[in-house]
């Protein structure tokens, strides 16, 4: 989508024109939000977007409640300073869970977060099995189980949390091969199930990215579902036709919290989804 990538600090940012263009923030710990953007991009490919990710605390799913209300929210305060947004995006599970009271309380442009996407998985699932990936954190907080009783009491629940898929995921955006080897090697317990889900709700926004490496280790015909899409006509409800009115276009930029070697590892796929900068945030 662009033609060059660069990387700079917000320092340098101070006198830009483009910070007072209003900007939409997708935020996650790593790179599974870019998954959550790619959704709204289609239907808003002209908005001007943010995309911050938490490279130094990467990743959330382990840390505990506080930790990470403390970090998101400062986070997205050091953001607010620089530049007017009109909309946030909490592009990953485990932090919304936790988070979305505090920046709700705290700031008053709309915040709309990602959670498993249980419901509409419930209702597709043919043999009443529904599987839940998610990391370890996800699968622990109370309001999974609340979503999981809600929606999906009728179905048979089994769940698998797994922080080295998101680790393989950041990795295969740097350019690396996933081994088909170790993908089922992660998926065996539902592999060896005489009856193993044929629905999988994919609660992590990482995983999307690796939708072909699940679908190619898991049997065949498994539907796989995640948020992106609804998360998508989410924003299309609240923001309706004022992503016409936004400003004039401005290109896409990626803010990390430190432009370190792996940082840099992503500016190929930064460029693939169109930001035309990575800058570093500091708090």
């Amino acid at each position: 989508m662009m033609e060059h990538v660069s990387h700079t600090t917000m320092a340098s940012l101070i006198d830009s024109p483009s910070i007072t263009s209003s900007k939409v923030v997708i935020f996650d710990s790593g790179v599974g939000g870019l998954s959550i953007y790619h959704e709204i991009y289609k239907i808003f490919p002209n908005l001007h977007y943010l995309y911050v990710f938490d490279n130094v605390v990467f990743p959330y799913g382990e840390k505990s409640e506080k930790k990470t209300i403390q970090r998101v929210v400062s986070i997205i305060t050091a953001v607010s300073r620089f530049y007017q947004l009109s909309l946030v995006v909490i592009a990953c599970n485990s932090a919304s869970i936790v988070s979305l009271p505090a920046l709700r309380s705290r700031f008053m442009f709309p915040i709309v977060g990602v959670v498993p996407a249980i419901k509409p998985a419930a209702r597709l699932t043919r043999n009443g099995v529904l599987g839940i990936l998610a990391t370890r954190g996800t699968l622990r907080r109370s309001y999974t189980n609340k979503l999981l009783s809600r929606f999906a009491g009728a179905c048979s629940i089994t769940t698998l949390g797994s922080n080295e898929l998101v680790e393989l995921t950041e990795n295969k955006l740097r350019g690396q091969t996933i081994s088909n080897k170790i993908i089922k090697h992660i998926l065996r317990p539902w592999l060896i199930m005489s009856v193993p889900p044929d629905t999988v709700v994919l609660g992590c926004t990482h995983f999307p990215l690796i939708r072909e490496e699940l679908k190619n280790a898991l049997p065949k015909g498994t539907q796989l579902i995640d948020s992106g899409a609804a998360i998508a006509r989410r924003i299309e409800f609240l923001l309706g036709n004022t992503c016409h009115t936004i400003g004039p276009k401005t290109h896409n930029i990626a803010l990390c919290m430190s432009v370190n070697q792996k940082a840099l590892q992503l500016l190929p796929v930064l460029k693939y989804y169109g930001f035309l900068t990575l800058e570093e945030l500091k708090l």
